[in-house]
Order: structure tokens, then C-alpha cells, then sequence
């Protein structure tokens, strides 16, 4: 594995956290077939981020004294004692080098330290890569499901079958 090293989030850290959310959203805009979420100011999204009142901590991994990945921890609002993950994100061109799985290994520890009973991630599960790098991690429990339905069918995204729970055939 590589030599990272896991910190709290600094003030110099903050254009390469652009950079990242950068990354970041033009990976959602390919996977969710929507342009337009890569078309933001990502000052903006990440000024807004770092002002999250339920924002309980930013860490950033630093390899070769470049920052290429950074994780938040948020209080889940109304739901004492859970936290999430958000964000998430490790440089393109640092995937593969277990930076990711070191950073959510390093925060969980803080959220023990913090008195967290639950640790919860929100993969989206047309992100298949994100949603099967965090059951390897071991988040195996399901909480919740969020249904929605695609109101814009005009745009013509592809959504998959082969989801069931509980006897419902779902596609995403």
C-alpha cells in the first residue's frame, strides 16, 4: 500500500479539495448521464460544504506532499449518534492504491473516538464501483432506500434492471 499520510483538513488544502470536487462531480455528470452536474462553481459547493453546520470533521490524505483525497464527516440530522461520510474522493490518478479504503478506516476510528453508534455511507447505486468499494469495507447494512421517480424521461437516461427488495423489482 502507499505511503499516505491521513490529516486534518487545513487552509492550504483548499484548491486541491476544488480540484477534487471537481473530479469529483465530472465522474457523477459520466455516471448519472446529467452534464450538468459538472457545471457548477466548486468554490462555491465546497465554500458551502465547509460551512455545513453538521459538518463534524475534513480529512485529507497527502501523498508526495500533494493532497489526493480528502473525506468529511457529517451528523446525520435528527438521528443521535450517526454520522455520515460525505464526501469521498480520491485523484483519479491516485485510485487504486488503497488511499480510499485508509481514509474511511482512519475516520471510522474517529467517529468511535467521537461516541458514534453508527458509521453510514449514501452510495448512489448507479455509482456501482462506489457502492461495491464500500460493502468491501464492510458496510453491509441496509438503513434505508431512497425511491424516486425520474421526472425528466425526455432526457433519456438509461436506467438498469436487476434489483430486488423485498419481492419489488427496482431499476437504477
Amino acid at each position: 500500500m502507499t505511503n499516505v499520510i491521513m490529516r486534518q483538513y487545513r487552509a492550504s488544502d483548499y484548491a486541491a479539495c476544488i480540484a477534487l470536487y471537481k473530479e469529483l462531480a465530472q465522474r457523477h455528470a459520466e455516471v448519472y448521464e446529467d452534464p450538468t452536474i459538472a457545471a457548477h462553481d466548486f468554490k462555491q459547493v465546497f465554500d458551502e460544504y465547509l460551512g455545513r453546520s453538521d459538518r463534524r470533521g475534513t480529512w485529507v490524505a497527502v501523498m508526495d506532499d500533494r493532497v489526493v483525497g480528502i473525506i468529511g464527516l457529517l451528523d446525520r440530522t435528527g438521528e443521535k449518534g450517526v454520522c455520515e461520510i460525505e464526501p469521498m474522493v480520491v485523484s483519479t490518478d491516485s485510485r487504486g492504491e488503497g488511499i480510499g479504503s485508509k481514509l474511511v478506516a482512519y475516520v471510522k476510528e474517529e467517529t468511535k473516538k467521537k461516541g458514534y453508534r453508527f458509521f453510514t455511507v449514501r452510495p448512489e447505486l448507479r455509482n456501482e464501483q462506489a457502492f461495491k468499494f464500500y460493502v468491501k469495507l464492510g458496510f453491509n447494512l441496509v438503513g434505508g432506500v431512497e425511491l424516486f421517480q425520474d421526472l425528466s424521461p425526455e432526457l433519456g437516461r438509461t436506467w438498469k434492471s436487476g434489483i430486488e427488495i423485498l419481492g419489488q423489482k427496482l431499476r437504477y
